[in-house]
Parts: structure tokens; C-alpha cells; sequence
């Protein structure tokens, strides 16, 4: 795949620094190469969420993934993508700060939460489940995709809460 992305690409800078290539066969869709993996977002880098705004992986992996009219998002978990930190030790802070980072993701993906279809919980105490439909329901407003809500023994970085999501999507992106 990288062959072809070298042949039918055209090589620019996002505003962050980061290499970014475009395909001409789809102007819509910017591919950025990031430590080794491909990002694929289907909005120009001028719809994209600002970067410092968005959150940083904590591994090798691809916040969002574009394929087709569907975007998933990796699981993100509570931290402030300014200063690196979980906002506060409890359900509610770091779940408000999770759904913060996931609607960054969304907008760099020109989509919001009324857009999700699935949405994947972990938490490491299903006594805090009450607790979390709080801040979600207030947070998510009317949407209600489809959602499973799991307890785990652990998660990256003793993170109490960590949400993965899938959004329908169609190209409908401004250039």
C-alpha cells in the first residue's frame, strides 16, 4: 500500500508539522503518516479539529479510521489532551473528559454524536454504571446508538472509563 500511496499522492505539511498526503482520486480524504501508521480522515486539514485540541495515542495506533461511510474510533480514555493528565479521579470527570476527546475526533471527521451508530464502554467498576449513564445521557442529548457497557480489570494508563465508538458518515465533507 505505501507504493501506491507514494505514486498517486501529493506530499504538503498539516499545520501540526506532520506529513500529510493527498490522493488525488479523492481530494476529500487526507492521509497523514504518523509514527509508522496511517490515519485516514475524510475532511481537508482545514475542517479538521485543531490538533493540539485532539487527543495524542498512547500507543501504536490510529485515533480514527476512516473506511468507506463508516469512521471508528479507537477507545479513548479520560485525559486532557492539553497538559496530558486525567481531569479528576472520578466517573463523571474523566467520562466528561472522554466524550470531550471522542467529539474532537467526531468533528475532524465532519461528523458529531448524532452520527454515532455503536458505542463501547469500559469500565473497571459496575458500581460507577448509574454514575455513567449520567454524564452520558447529558452529554449524547438525544443520540442513543446502539452500546455495550463492560467492566474490565484494567485499562491503559488505570483509566476508570474508556469509550470506543463507530459513526456512519457519509462523504459530505466541504473541501
Amino acid at each position: 500500500m505505501s507504493e501506491r500511496i507514494a505514486e498517486d499522492t501529493k506530499t504538503g505539511e498539516a499545520p501540526d508539522g506532520t506529513e500529510t498526503h493527498m490522493i488525488p482520486s479523492t481530494p476529500s480524504r487526507l492521509i497523514s503518516l504518523l509514527a509508522g501508521g496511517l490515519v485516514l480522515s475524510a475532511c481537508a486539514s482545514s475542517a479538521m479539529a485543531e490538533p493540539e485540541t485532539k487527543p495524542a495515542p498512547i500507543g501504536p495506533y490510529s485515533p480514527s479510521i476512516r473506511a468507506g461511510d463508516f469512521v471508528y474510533l479507537s477507545g479513548q480514555i479520560g485525559l486532557d489532551p492539553a497538559t496530558g493528565d486525567y481531569t479528576g479521579t472520578e466517573i463523571e470527570d474523566q467520562a466528561t473528559q472522554v466524550l470531550a476527546n471522542i467529539a474532537r475526533l467526531l468533528e475532524g471527521e465532519c461528523a458529531d454524536y448524532g452520527d454515532v451508530v455503536q458505542s463501547q464502554v469500559f469500565i473497571t467498576d459496575m458500581d460507577n454504571y448509574g454514575r455513567f449513564n449520567a454524564v452520558y445521557s447529558e452529554i449524547m442529548g438525544e443520540a442513543r446508538p446502539a452500546r455495550a457497557v463492560v467492566e474490565v480489570s484494567r485499562l491503559p494508563r488505570d483509566a476508570i472509563v474508556e469509550i470506543m465508538m463507530t459513526a456512519y458518515v457519509p462523504e459530505t465533507c466541504p473541501e
